[in-house]
């Protein structure tokens, strides 16, 4: 008989990708690399200034291409020999993948993808820049695949799933103030122990499942993790 692996659920924020060198910007008064964010991660900052926002995320991009994966996430990646880890990301990032992950669910979408303007569901791969005359198959243009404020998370329910069936679940590296993100680890069974990691962790509230708080940074605290998980195993 098989033994089937019990199910790890962890929720990733910009913390643990922050120490691969990418920036959050909460961090800076709502400033992302020196923009007010509703300009550049906002339907109105795109129909206002299309091309701004379509700098903006080729920025991100051609940074995202000289950047690696910390330590944090490795260890999340080799935890898959011995559980079946989940990653629920805010982090629209592809370092969880470069690690090994091999199951990642981008609540916020991915910036190596694009999507048409009219079609969401015409989503397509996307390395390079994004300019203003690239077109889906019928002509729309097409944008970043990115979840901004005030848009529907079309992962949500995919995500609130999957959480259901945490046997353990782990946040790291958020500040849990983004919903309906934050809201995820009150879907896990009451008896699921939770872990969160976070240099700065905020105060969880109406939780009643048994917490542990690991103030660290996702590099030294993933790998403590890891030891406390191999103890309950």
């Amino acid at each position: 008989m098989v033994n089937k692996k019990k199910k790890l659920v962890v929720l990733t924020g910009a913390g643990i990708s922050a120490e691969s060198g990418i920036k959050t910007f909460r961090d800076a008064n709502g400033l992302w690399e020196g923009h007010n964010v509703m300009d550049v991660a906002s339907l109105e900052g795109w129909h206002r200034n299309k091309v701004l926002v379509l700098d903006f995320y080729n920025q991100r991009r051609r940074q995202l291409h000289g950047v690696k994966p910390n330590f944090g996430h490795i260890v999340l990646a080799e935890l898959e020999k011995e559980f079946d880890v989940h990653i629920i990301t805010q982090n629209v990032d592809n370092l969880h993948e470069q690690a090994g992950s091999n199951k990642v669910l981008h609540l916020h979408g991915e910036l190596l993808k694009v999507r048409s303007t009219v079609d969401e569901t015409y989503i397509l791969d996307w390395n390079d820049d994004l300019n203003d005359g690239d077109l889906d198959d019928e002509g729309n243009q097409l944008r970043p695949h990115i979840v901004w404020f005030g848009e529907a998370v079309p992962a949500l329910d995919e995500a609130i799933a999957i959480t259901k069936t945490a046997d353990y679940l782990a946040i790291i590296g958020t500040s849990l103030q983004v919903y309906p993100a934050a809201g995820l680890l009150h879907y896990a069974k009451s008896s699921v122990p939770v872990f969160y990691i976070d240099p700065k962790p905020v105060a969880i509230y109406d939780l009643q499942n048994p917490l542990e708080i690991i103030p660290m940074i996702a590099s030294e605290g993933v790998p403590l993790l890891r030891e406390k998980m191999y103890n309950l195993f």
